[in-house]
């Protein structure tokens, strides 16, 4: 079975990863948009017309699954995928959900992500309809960050200060990173937040 993994950059990996750890006999192809990263900040229509690109593209190599590795991608494109093309097509959302739901003891639930992301309300929604609290951020420096291989030390500890010093205020106790960049922040992000479930897409979804 061969598989097709796709991202707007290199956070998409912390996905591939997981599935080559789980499934290591599959086939895998995969694709990081690094020309056109983030998608984050990109209006509906052009994350919807990106996706498709992508996903046509890895149609050329005979895939027999779809994993859209992309908070982005998945909160405005993957219906429309699933209609187009004909194979069955994973996102990385209704796991985080799912996982989420699982680890929370008080249901209190914090989601970060893209602008987008954030913005589409899917996570909000999902969660909110499942009886939790929601708290939700976006945090468009992180993949820059991530891009640029700065995933310790003082600049993150302050970039990750500024966007969640306000959830240190809350009961939270789970944290969803929606974006595929962000487990490489992982850490730093535990550190500040203390006693938290960090939940990440990727294992989620494997």
């Amino acid at each position: 079975m061969k598989l097709g993994v796709f991202d707007s950059g290199v956070g998409g990996l912390t996905v591939l990863k997981e599935i080559k750890k789980a499934f290591p006999s599959l086939d895998l192809v995969y694709l990081g948009d690094t020309a056109r990263v983030p998608y984050g900040g990109k209006s509906k229509d052009t994350i919807i017309r990106y996706s498709l690109e992508c996903a046509e593209f890895l149609i050329r190599f005979d895939i027999d699954l779809l994993v859209v590795a992309c908070n982005t991608a998945s909160s405005y494109a993957l219906d429309i995928l699933k209609k187009e093309l004909g194979i069955p097509v994973f996102g990385v959302i209704k796991p985080g959900v799912r996982k989420a739901l699982e680890v929370s003891k008080n249901k209190v639930i914090g989601v970060i992500g893209t602008k987008s992301t954030i913005k589409s309300g899917v996570y909000q929604r999902s969660l909110m309809e499942a009886g939790s609290v929601v708290y939700a951020k976006a945090c468009p420096l992180f993949v820059p960050l991530v891009e640029e291989g700065l995933t310790h030390g003082d600049i993150v500890d302050k970039v990750v200060d500024f966007y969640l010093r306000d959830f240190k205020n809350t009961q939270m106790d789970t944290l969803i990173l929606g974006c595929t960049h962000y487990p490489l922040l992982a850490e730093a992000i535990k550190n500040y937040m203390g006693d938290v479930q960090i939940v990440d897409s990727a294992s989620a979804l494997v």
